[in-house]
């Protein structure tokens, strides 16, 4: 019988920190975006509080005082360090296994029920991984991967799971669904959710009692897809799971901003090759890319100027070259001679399509097949050597757009000099 797991890191971030930091646990935690902006990643202390996910850091900074909460700029490298050690553990436990996000990864299990105690298993799985790591995990085992994703939610809520969810008989299924929010269902969407609450359904039971024929009617192949997944029905594969609609990679600059014109192009540069980093990663390309940047709103001692346009390519891309030379063709086009200070800036990758198959136009001049080539072997230099080795020139090469990380923990898996040191 068919059955997949979806293992789940527990507030990864504020996990991750509190592995080299134990007197955290049960104490608060935060973890700030890129240049201490706003609120990422919140424990559970937190989170009880009531601080909520991307709350400005200036607006709630006298409330994490007050209640003694540890605060850490983003670390990601030592995220990443971390997620690895995490996946790779994973792998031992089943002999397919794929990588969903940094800290969500998908496990086949598919007939391993006739051989295993699948419960008994999924809780030595999640033993194994928190006390080799550090970093709690929640599994949801189920028949179809949405409904592994919806046994994971209730694996992290419950204690009584021990850590593992398995949702592997019809009275189970139909008691999940029947606590689940609609709108918490994983491929719906804010703007479904608001059309089923139109037709009064508001869990996740309301919309599985609904006809295949309702569902095709109303709604498109993909909700329909996900209607069969919440009835048991496996037709979800790991080629199809949501992508991301938009991709976006923005940053605010510390002090009062950049008003040199050719730091600010390095920083758009930097941003839009790692929007095209991501948009390689979820297999896919983009046709449309914005590129925004705007002085301070709060600052009213400067001169105020917006830039804020979008281009759409005649064929859909993936290569950092060509994504890099339009958003910096849009700066340029938009950008105003004088003294702005630029506090932020940042570049969004919209209309994404797969990468295969692919409009083509008749009056393309790129050879598409040797800058395909020429990608995966920049990609594969980058993750033999480390990121950003092989870069264009309009990168450049001394990051000058400095972000603060006031709050920043050590790199203690990567870095020689951030090693701890135990005294004996």
């Amino acid at each position: 019988m068919q059955f997949f797991g979806l293992a789940d890191c527990n507030n990864f971030y504020c996990s991750c920190e509190r592995v080299f930091h134990p007197e955290l646990n049960n104490r608060p935690v935060v973890v700030l975006s890129n240049n201490d902006g706003c609120v990422i990643a919140r424990s559970n202390e937190s989170k009880a509080l009531g601080l909520k996910m991307g709350d400005p850091f200036y607006q709630v900074r006298q409330l994490l005082d007050d209640n003694h909460v540890a605060v850490f700029s983003s670390n990601y490298t030592l995220y990443g360090s971390l997620s690895r050690r995490v996946m790779s553990l994973l792998s031992q436990y089943t002999p397919h296994l794929d990588i969903y996000s940094i800290d969500e990864a998908f496990l086949d299990f598919t007939d391993m029920d006739q051989t295993y105690d699948l419960k008994a298993y999924g809780e030595r799985l999640v033993k194994r991984v928190s006390k080799s790591t550090g970093i709690p995990i929640s599994l949801g085992i189920a028949p179809t991967r949405t409904l592994a994703k919806m046994a994971s939610k209730f694996a992290k809520k419950y204690k009584g799971y021990h850590g593992c969810c398995l949702m592997d008989t019809e009275e189970k299924r139909q008691k999940a669904l029947a606590l689940f929010p609609v709108e918490d269902v994983w491929g719906i969407g804010r703007r479904i959710s608001k059309q089923l609450e139109y037709y009064g359904i508001r869990t996740a039971a309301d919309f599985a009692a609904k006809s295949e024929s309702w569902v095709r009617q109303y709604f498109n192949v993909t909700t329909a897809r996900t209607w069969k997944e919440l009835n048991g029905v496996s037709c979800i594969s790991v080629d199809e799971l949501p992508q991301k609609q938009s991709i976006c990679t923005s940053r605010s600059f510390s002090d009062q901003g950049i008003s040199d014109r050719q730091v600010l192009e390095e920083a758009v540069a930097n941003y839009a090759s790692r929007c095209a980093e991501k948009l390689r990663r979820q297999g896919s390309c983009c046709k449309s890319i914005m590129v925004f940047a705007y002085t301070s709103r709060f600052n009213e001692r400067v001169p105020a100027h917006m830039i804020h346009q979008t281009i759409t390519l005649s064929v859909a891309t993936q290569s950092s070259a060509e994504i890099i030379q339009a958003a910096l063709k849009i700066l340029r086009r938009a950008y105003v001679p004088g003294t702005y200070y630029y506090k932020k800036a940042g570049v969004i990758l919209m209309d994404i399509v797969p990468e295969r198959p692919q409009q083509q136009d008749l009056f393309d001049t790129v050879d598409r097949k040797k800058q395909q080539l020429l990608i995966r072997t920049i990609d594969r230099i980058n993750q033999l050597n480390g990121q950003g080795k092989v870069r264009l020139a309009i990168q450049g090469t001394d990051i000058r757009f400095g972000l603060k990380h006031e709050y920043l923990s050590r790199r203690y898996t990567t870095n020689i000099q951030d090693l701890l040191v135990v005294k004996v």
